[in-house]
């Protein structure tokens, strides 16, 4: 059998078990409100799982998830100002990220999101609209976190690109220049 790497395969995955994990908490989410909307009438009973669902789903996408399948990490801090603060993480680069990991994470972070809005529109057409409520907030948490994950992998190839060039040529004499000059002003004009 011959598979490339990135395939959607979870055979190979450097981390098959974070990653059925992230998989399951976005379908078991999304399949209990499917199973609520056409065969329960408990809907307070549905509301209720399916919401621990996306917090389960949240949190280990936020924390776990992408952390051990992308290198990235995101998270919100309030400044002593009352301001918010997005805060993002990538790994340093030693690590080697698995093509197959990451085309999984991505696709299943951008496909949630999608997937509650054409739930929402059978919602609206089913007129089950206090299903929508529940649809809002799943796609409030999916989006979020897309969002994030998203502007943190543009933070982590900026300062990925940052980095390497402060490590070439050029760079290295730009960080001496400016040690040089930190070192001037901090000393007096001693080196």
């Amino acid at each position: 059998m011959d598979t490339q790497t990135g395939t959607l395969n979870w055979r190979l995955s450097s981390h098959p078990i974070t990653l059925c994990t992230f998989l399951a908490f976005r379908l078991a989410s999304i399949f209990t409100y499917l199973f609520g909307l056409w065969f329960s009438q408990n809907f307070v009973l549905i509301f209720i799982i399916v919401i621990l669902l996306l917090a389960a789903d949240f949190y280990y996408c936020k924390n776990i998830a992408g952390r051990r399948l992308v290198g990235l990490r995101w998270w919100n801090e309030a400044t002593e100002e009352g301001d918010s603060k997005w805060v993002f993480e990538s790994s340093d680069g030693s690590r080697q990220i698995n093509a197959t990991d990451s085309r999984f994470f991505w696709t299943a972070l951008y496909a949630a999101p999608v997937l509650w809005a054409l739930l929402a529109i059978v919602a609206i057409v089913r007129f089950e609209f206090i299903w929508l409520s529940l649809v809002v907030i799943a796609v409030i948490l999916c989006s979020t976190n897309g969002a994030a994950f998203s502007r943190a992998d543009k933070f982590g190839n900026a300062s990925s690109i940052a980095g390497r060039a402060l490590n070439s040529g050029a760079g290295s004499l730009a960080s001496r220049a400016m040690g040089g000059l930190a070192s001037r002003m901090m000393f007096g004009g001693r080196s």
